[in-house]
């Protein structure tokens, strides 16, 4: 099967007054019809970046600065600006971690999800009307059709989030990507929209990018998982590989620290230091100051991205045993 999507050494640099900041530097990936994919790390790792490089979101001091992203085949980073515009929300649609950020507090729900319909498809209002009703009713608004004459400060958090799933998917996207999309939901709310984006994935027969720094989300939702620290990948592999082998320092790390319900700890497991100051990072592995398993070589230059095993690859140069690997999960 051919990928939907190929990004290949992506790099999107921010220049600032105190130097350069590399908050992508040299991402790839790709991404096939019907799979999830998942990109995990801490807060300031590039994940958010990546996915608004790919949209071409990026603003100043911000600019891409090298890499490809090929959907179809078609670099659209080379794209003029007015063929982006018809890919991003037709072809490659987002869904934003904060509903009421994405929703103009001054026009009805029906409006907003009309006028992308009408601007992507071309149809007529009277068939946006009814497309706009079905995909509300779609993603489980009660009363749809009464519903789109109301203002989005009359829906609940969760509600609105519906209300942005159901514009993002309203023109049949071959692909979504879902940047923390429940960050500001409660737990029963963000497990309803979670289930929901499932039974949607698999209906619309999409390839969805889930970002997130929660690994028990990214547990439910993705089929392949990539992990990212101070803007490079440090490692990728399947669901099975990162949560039951994970051969990167960082990836264990972060598995450790995480709480169990199905086990007992007197303590959680921090990760010790802090995360890397981006400004004019050196060229070596940004995790080096706070891995265990640092050796000299570490000190001297950055690794490559290897296959270890077939479709697990890892950025180390002194990668984690599996026997140790699996006591993470046992």
């Amino acid at each position: 099967m051919e990928p939907i999507l190929k990004v290949r050494d992506l790099k999107t640099y921010f220049y600032m007054e105190e130097g350069v900041v590399k908050a992508v530097d040299g991402v790839s990936f790709e991404l096939f019809p019907n799979e999830v994919l998942g990109i995990v790390g801490e807060t300031g790792s590039g994940k958010s970046v990546t996915v608004k490089s790919i949209m071409r979101l990026i603003k100043p001091p911000g600019k891409i600065v090298g890499g490809e992203v090929l959907y179809n085949g078609t670099d659209i980073l080379k794209l003029p600006e007015r063929e982006m515009y018809r890919i991003r929300g037709k072809e490659i649609s987002m869904i934003f971690q904060d509903p009421m950020s994405s929703l103009n507090p001054l026009y009805t729900i029906g409006d907003q999800l009309m006028e992308t319909i009408i601007q992507h498809t071309g149809v007529d209002k009277r068939k946006a009307y009814m497309r706009a009703v079905e995909m509300l009713e779609r993603v489980g608004i009660p009363e749809a059709e009464k519903r789109m004459n109301s203002y989005p400060f009359e829906f609940s958090g969760g509600m609105r989030q519906r209300v942005v799933i159901a514009i993002a998917l309203s023109c049949n996207p071959k692909i979504l990507i879902a940047d923390e999309p429940t960050t500001a939901l409660d737990v029963t709310i963000q497990a309803q929209i979670l289930e929901l984006m499932k039974e949607l994935q698999k209906d619309f027969k999409m390839g969805l990018i889930f970002i997130t720094h929660d690994l028990g989300v990214i547990a439910e939702m993705a089929n392949r998982i990539m992990v990212m620290y101070g803007g490079k990948q440090m490692e990728m592999g399947s669901a099975e590989d990162i949560f039951y082998r994970p051969r990167h320092p960082y990836t264990k790390m972060l598995l450790r620290s995480i709480p169990r319900v199905d086990k007992k700890l007197d303590r959680l497991e921090p990760i010790p230091g802090q995360p890397p100051r981006m400004v004019n990072i050196p060229p070596v592995c940004p995790f080096l100051p706070r891995c265990p398993r640092r050796i000299g070589k570490c000190r001297e230059t950055l690794p490559d991205m290897v296959e270890i095993e077939p479709g697990h690859f890892v950025r180390c140069f002194n990668p984690v045993e599996i026997e140790e690997s699996e006591e993470v999960i046992t």
